[in-house]
């Protein structure tokens, strides 16, 4: 027989927990099958992140109170767990909103982890807010791992099954835009930076940027453009992309260049971030020796004249859905948009 004894796990102080004033003192919980022992017990627990799943014990177990009463063979027992939505994936995802005391989450965790595994569940997400990093620790020692983080919240992630995980990875790649602004006279429109890694080194090149998270890429290169030099575009194609990778702290990289027409042409620069802007004859930029030098940088390059010559055809951006939700995105595609 084996017996776990355990310290009292909360004071009514507590506010995640209401119900029953006692408290849970030394006690001792008794089982006739070795594989039926409960760490810990918790007693009128309720609060947003927790759920009470109901189940008839299948083995005879005795809890002691300091009031001496019993809970029997065949009885309900309320077993408190993590309030959790469930995905397409046989997934678990935890968000939890409101702070509770470290050893009532890590035995609602245990508690939880042993009914999803009964349940056939596999992967576990756990979502904690910024004002939560005191579960982060009893989380990892439980078995979780960081996934990714975002301002206002941490995700880590569990895998139930005894196998390799499949859990899909935290984001892989940067996106970003560069912009070919070419105006009725063969001219484009270059920058040069402030700062980055072409500070001072007088290159003049295509007004780059970063897509935001929501944004298309067709919206992010006027957007970037209206931002460096103050020129309001219309976007035309995507003429090409490059992936790299150990790129933005280790991650990889995707930019796509995207052909603009201006609608205005008088430029106002971005002061914090660009040192200079013109309009520049397209040959004189792809002369430079930095441009020359760097088969990327040439064969953009190469590819921007062609285009002004019309002797290349880009992507166009067709306005569609998604396969699944039916959202609005676009397909850049040589097809022309009926």
């Amino acid at each position: 027989m084996n017996r776990f004894t355990f310290r009292k796990l909360y004071t009514g102080s507590n506010p995640n927990i209401i119900g029953a004033r006692r408290k849970i003192s030394e006690s001792s919980i008794h089982t006739a099958n070795s594989n039926s022992i409960f760490r810990k017990l918790i007693s009128g627990l309720r609060d947003k992140s927790i759920s009470t799943f109901q189940t008839r014990s299948a083995t005879s177990m005795v809890v002691n109170f300091e009031d001496s009463s019993k809970v029997q063979k065949n009885e309900v027992d309320h077993i408190h767990m993590l309030n959790a939505n469930y995905d397409n994936y046989d997934g678990v995802i935890v968000d939890i909103k409101e702070n509770m005391d470290e050893d009532i989450f890590t035995t609602l965790l245990q508690t939880s982890i042993s009914q999803w595994r009964q349940q056939g569940k596999k992967g576990v997400w756990l979502k904690l807010s910024l004002e939560l990093v005191s579960l982060v620790k009893p989380a990892v020692k439980e078995g979780f791992w960081y996934h990714h983080a975002e301002p206002t919240y941490l995700m880590l992630v569990y895998w139930i099954p005894k196998t390799n995980h499949t859990l899909p990875s935290n984001a892989s790649h940067r996106v970003g835009v560069a912009a070919f602004v070419v105006n009725s006279k063969g001219e484009i429109l270059v920058v040069q930076e402030k700062s980055g890694v072409f500070k001072g080194t007088g290159v003049w090149k295509l007004p780059t940027g970063s897509v935001e998270e929501g944004e298309d890429i067709c919206t992010a290169a006027s957007r970037e453009v209206k931002e460096e030099a103050g020129i309001d575009t219309e976007f035309v194609e995507v003429l090409a992309f490059r992936q790299s990778h150990m790129s933005f702290f280790s991650k990889s990289d995707l930019m796509f260049v995207c052909m603009l027409k201006p609608t205005s042409f008088e430029i106002e620069k971005q002061d914090s971030e660009i040192e200079a802007a013109k309009w520049m004859p397209i040959e004189e930029y792809a002369n430079q020796p930095f441009v020359k030098n760097r088969k990327s940088f040439e064969y953009i390059a190469k590819i921007c004249i062609e285009k002004k010559d019309n002797k290349y055809v880009g992507f166009n951006a067709i306005s569609t859905a998604t396969a699944t939700s039916l959202k609005n995105s676009y397909l850049y595609s040589r097809h022309q948009e009926e």
